[in-house]
Formats: C-alpha cells, sequence, structure tokens
C-alpha cells in the first residue's frame, strides 16, 4: 500500500484494525495465572505479567494507527469526522473502546496500579469487559470469533482456579490428614485453621498445620481470611519448606487487611490466659483459604557458588532457598541409585558455597528467621565435620535506611506506642509485656526500670564503627553526617561496609552502632562502654543467633560481596534478590558491572552469573 496515497487510508486503516484484533488472545493468555504459554516457557505467571503490559501498549499504539488513519482520511471534509462520532453507531462504539483502552493503559503504570491495587484490581477488570463489549458491537460478525476466544481463555482460567481451590481448601476432600503420625479427623467446612502471631517490626506469623498442597522452596501462595479480611485475596512468599509439615507465612502490616491481620494477632496474643502459655486453641485459630502455589525460579542446586540478598521481609524469599540446598546437602547420602527412577531427578546439590546476607532494621527483626539460620549454620557445620566441601557464609546488617528494608512507598502505620530500651541482648522495640517476660523474665514496666538501671555503666553498648575505627579503609566516609538514631531509637549507621574482612580483623562478630540520641536523657537509657573496657569480652556476652554469623552496622556493598563470591567459585554461579527497589538496584547494577569487568563467557574462562530479582508489592 502506498501510504502517501489518499485513496489507501481507509485501506490502512482496516488492516491496522485487525493486526490490533489478532492482538487479544495473546494479552489474555499473559494474563492468567493458568496458561499454556508459563508452561511452555517455565515462566511464572508474575513474569509473563511484564509481557502482557507491553503487548497491551502494542494493542494500544495499533489501534491509535487505526483511529488516526479513519480520522485522516475524513479530514478534507471538514467537519464530517464530528458527524461519524456522533452519527454512526460503528464509529461512536469504536471511539469509545479507544477511550476504554487508553484508560487501562494509564491505570496499570506502577505509580497508579500500586497507589491502591485493590482499586485498580476492580476497575481494571470491569474496564476490560466494557472494552471487550464495545469491541464486540464495533465488529462485523464475521470477526466475532476474535472476541469470543479470549473470553474463552479468561473463563478456563478463572474456572480451572476455582475448581483447585474447592479442592485445597473444602474439608470434604480432606477429612482425614497425619497429625503426629496418625490419622485425625478435619473439622469445619473448611480444611486449613491457621494460627496468628505477632512479631517485633509489625510482622504477623500466620501458620498452618498439614497443609493440603505442597510446593517448592521460592513460591508463594494467596491467601484470604474472609473473616478478618473480607472480600481480599492477596499473595504472600511461603517461608517454611515442605518438611515442616506446616505452610508458614510472615506478613507485614501495611494499610487495610494486613494491618487488621496484625491487629488480631495482637488482640489474640494478649488474650492469651498466661505469657508462657500454649500456642492458640481451635477456637482461637481462623479458617483461611489458599490459592497455589505459584512462582518459578531457575533450580539453585545447579549452581556451584550462590548468593542471596535480602531486605527485611524479604528473607521470607531467600530464607526458604538457603535451607532447600541445606536440607540437599544433608539428603545426598541417601539417594541411591536404586531409589531413583529412570525419569525422576535425584533430590542433590552441586552447590559448595552460599553467601546469605540480610539487611534489617532492627535487630529484633532477627527473631523472624534465627532459629532456621541458626539451625542451618548447625546443619552446615556438621557436615564439614564430616569431610564434606560445602561452605555457608551469612551476615546480617542493621541499618535503618528504608530504601533497603521498607517493603512499601506507602506511609508508614500508626503502631502501638511501646518502650523501646537497648540492652545487653539486642534493642526491643514495640513489645507488649508478654513480650518481654518471654524474653527477659520481667512482667512489668517496673521491672524493666529496675533491670535496665541495674545494668548502670557495665552493659554492652552499641559501637558505632564510624567513630571507634575510623582509621579502617573499609567504610565509606560518604555518610559522616547522617543522623545516627531513628524516631524511636533505632540504630541508624548508614556506613556502606566494603570488606567484612577488615572488620573481623580488628573486631569480634557482632559490631552494632552506637546510638546517642537527644530524647535520651536518663542515664539508665544511655549506655556507654568506657575507655580501656576490654570489647571482645563485652561483645562476646550479646547474643546472636549463631557465632558463625556475621552481625554488622551500615550497608553491605553488594559488588564486593559478590566479587568475593565469583573469585573462589568453579564453577557457575547464581545471585538471587529479594527486596525493596533499592536494594535489588544496587545488587543488579553489581551483577551487571562484575559480568562485564570479568567478561563472563568471552574467552577469559569467567563461568556465568544467573541473576534472579523478586520484589515487593504488586
Amino acid at each position: 500500500m502506498d501510504l502517501n496515497d489518499f485513496l489507501n487510508y481507509q485501506y490502512v486503516g482496516y488492516r491496522t484494525g485487525y493486526v490490533s484484533l489478532a492482538q487479544l488472545p495473546l494479552i489474555f493468555l499473559l494474563a492468567g495465572k493458568n496458561n499454556i504459554i508459563g508452561a511452555f516457557t517455565g515462566m511464572s505467571y508474575e513474569r509473563l505479567n511484564w509481557v502482557h503490559r507491553w503487548v497491551s501498549r502494542s494493542l494500544l499504539f495499533t489501534c491509535t494507527l487505526h483511529l488516526g488513519y479513519w480520522f485522516r482520511s475524513w479530514a478534507p471534509y471538514g467537519d464530517y469526522t464530528i458527524v461519524e462520532l456522533t452519527t454512526n453507531g460503528i464509529t461512536m462504539r469504536g471511539f469509545a473502546a479507544w477511550i476504554i483502552l487508553v484508560w487501562i493503559v494509564f491505570s496499570s503504570f506502577a505509580p497508579i496500579r500500586g497507589w491502591s491495587y485493590e482499586v485498580f484490581v476492580l476497575q481494571h477488570i470491569i474496564t476490560f469487559i466494557g472494552f471487550i463489549v464495545a469491541v464486540y458491537l464495533h465488529l462485523p460478525a464475521s470477526a466475532h470469533g476474535w472476541i469470543w476466544a479470549p473470553i474463552a481463555i479468561y473463563c478456563f482460567d478463572r474456572l480451572s482456579r476455582a475448581m483447585y481451590a474447592v479442592l485445597i481448601n473444602l474439608a470434604l476432600f480432606h477429612r482425614k490428614q497425619q497429625v503426629d503420625g496418625s490419622d485425625a479427623k478435619v473439622s469445619g467446612m473448611l480444611a486449613c485453621q491457621a494460627v496468628l502471631s505477632p512479631l517485633s517490626g509489625n510482622v504477623t506469623r500466620v501458620t498452618i498445620a498439614n497443609p493440603p498442597i505442597t510446593w517448592q522452596a521460592g513460591q508463594h501462595a494467596y491467601l484470604a481470611c474472609q473473616s478478618i479480611m473480607p472480600l481480599q485475596n492477596h499473595p504472600f512468599t511461603i517461608c517454611s519448606l515442605p518438611s515442616d509439615g506446616k505452610l508458614e507465612f510472615l506478613i507485614k502490616a501495611h494499610r487495610g487487611g494486613t494491618n487488621r491481620l496484625h491487629s488480631y494477632a495482637q488482640k489474640i496474643h494478649l488474650a492469651l490466659p498466661a505469657p508462657n502459655a500454649a500456642a492458640p486453641t481451635q477456637q482461637q485459630s481462623k479458617s483461611v483459604t489458599i490459592e497455589g502455589p505459584y512462582g518459578r525460579i531457575r533450580p539453585l542446586r545447579q549452581f556451584d557458588s550462590v548468593v542471596l540478598f535480602a531486605g527485611a521481609t524479604g528473607a521470607t524469599f531467600t530464607m526458604p532457598l538457603l535451607r532447600d540446598i541445606v536440607r540437599q546437602w544433608n539428603s545426598q547420602d541417601s539417594v541411591t541409585s536404586s531409589t531413583a527412577g529412570p525419569l525422576t531427578i535425584p533430590d542433590v546439590a552441586a552447590t559448595r558455597h552460599i553467601r546469605f546476607v540480610w539487611v534489617v532494621k532492627s535487630r529484633s527483626q532477627l527473631r523472624w528467621f534465627a532459629e532456621q539460620l541458626d539451625q542451618a549454620m548447625t546443619d552446615v557445620q556438621a557436615l564439614r565435620k564430616q569431610g564434606k566441601d560445602v561452605q555457608l557464609d551469612a551476615s546480617v546488617y542493621v541499618t535503618c535506611d528504608e530504601s533497603l528494608t521498607e517493603d512499601w512507598n506507602t506511609a508508614t502505620l500508626q503502631t502501638v506506642p511501646g518502650p523501646a530500651v537497648t540492652d545487653a541482648d539486642t534493642t526491643v522495640e514495640e513489645l507488649d509485656l508478654a513480650q518481654y517476660d518471654q524474653q527477659y523474665g520481667v512482667t512489668s514496666m517496673l521491672d524493666i526500670k529496675e533491670k535496665l538501671e541495674s545494668a548502670g555503666d557495665m552493659a554492652v553498648r552499641e559501637i558505632d564503627p564510624r567513630l571507634e575505627f575510623s582509621s579502617v579503609s573499609s567504610f565509606s566516609t560518604s555518610n559522616r553526617g547522617v543522623k545516627t538514631c531513628g524516631k524511636d531509637g533505632a540504630c541508624c549507621c548508614q556506613s556502606t561496609i566494603k570488606d567484612e574482612a577488615a572488620i573481623d580483623a580488628i573486631m569480634p562478630k557482632s559490631v552494632v552502632c552506637h546510638c546517642n540520641c537527644s530524647h535520651s536523657s536518663s542515664s539508665s537509657s544511655s549506655l556507654s562502654i568506657r575507655s580501656g573496657t576490654d570489647t571482645t569480652d563485652m561483645t562476646a556476652r550479646r547474643r546472636t543467633p549463631h557465632p558463625a554469623i556475621t552481625i554488622l552496622s551500615g550497608r553491605p556493598h553488594p559488588r564486593n560481596i559478590v566479587k568475593r563470591t565469583l573469585e573462589q567459585a568453579t564453577g557457575e554461579s547464581a545471585v538471587v534478590v529479594c527486596g525493596p527497589k533499592g536494594l535489588n538496584n544496587d545488587v543488579r547494577s553489581a551483577v551487571v558491572a562484575l559480568s562485564d569487568e570479568r567478561a563472563v563467557h568471552k574467552g577469559t574462562g569467567a563461568q556465568g552469573v544467573y541473576f534472579h530479582s523478586e520484589g515487593f508489592g504488586w
């Protein structure tokens, strides 16, 4: 076609219209959670959603060409364009479909989509139904098949999800479950009963015993609790392994349903008959429904070295990956050729080295995974004593840098005011008296005050490495003017630690910030280390999850951490990060720069680096 020929404008309009129509089935295939594209490519629906959005933008582009060429063919006839838009039903419905499509694409941009995800989903469903109806009425009857195809794809996805959700959640199909090696009857209509427990940092632990599904490390599931979060169904990362015998989530409280979930967990926790009472009874648990699991990640056991970065609750993604590799290390001796079939993938790992980095806002958040991390370190040490060539290095960075620890960019929730106490063990934030009793053996605020006063000047105070070790070149001096204390008295060291080895050479494993806030007027809450005190002895008194875990104050330096791992790797490596945008961008930039610097797969002998990024939000 000659695009400069006026007589061809309408033909070009027809052609671009049918090109636009042919993209509709692909858009719906990419939008579904159960789709054939994901099955063939091995990609999860959340990865394909990125392609879904770009195909939709391509659709808007071709629809605009379709509209533009028709308008251009009418332009020489004066007001004929207005006449067509006001009198021709086909033109009116086509223009309405284009306006709806513009809104759908515009509202799907991240700032608008993240403003209120529930509102976005609701209006997205309503507008695409309106778009499909307008396009159906705009098309001739011979082209209606292109509309029925995406409708069939959407209905198949919804129907398959609904049937699977009924199968795994309805107690009718799970009348008996294994509990402590014996069959136990499931009471009620729903098979999943969740126990809610509040944790520090506005986090809720949701535990479902004997779950009706199986999953792999790194996957997530949709969780709904209609009695607390009506008409809401949100995805959360599964932070447990199937071998644990329970399905567990750690959910950060934000506005809306997650905040109500945390408030209910706090109410149940305070209503227990005693601080050291047993777990909530059946009456105190909540019926929930789950959907999934979803999500895929390349098996990490095929890599020689694995580096895992996590920011705050991002550890819900990386911790199961770490534990899964350690579990495979432990089970390698039990795998024999007689037990493995010809199509069975052996449950073994070729990984030799794991580097685990966790960035948290305060030391109290270490309790989220203290038990799991301690067990992993203990298992690896036992394997090394047996002569196994495996290694696990774990570091925890304590910082108040919200770009590395905050989940969302929404406004901070108002939490129940609580005391902030700094003692020789940890910084406790927003804990009720029951939690104080469990950790410190106190039952009233008076006991807490007496314990602080009895600590005196002999308590271990958090040390600022920027002040005490200013001669060490491994600390960045660009952040010397940063405020050292947060509004809640938490540690706020934001210096970048470029070399952990330099710290270990002059200081034991646990190095924490010094906070000297102006509002801490009480001498009992403003403890300090005297000059000439044996730092090694006092640091040893500080409890840590495991002696082999390095705890530092400040920001990690992803480039140096990844570089050191790549230099000792004897095969391909994997770098996985889950956290806020700031941490993800830092790690991604480091991996790209190191791959270019080492000339991976360009004749230098440098092995490949696989990168996987998992982000917060929707």
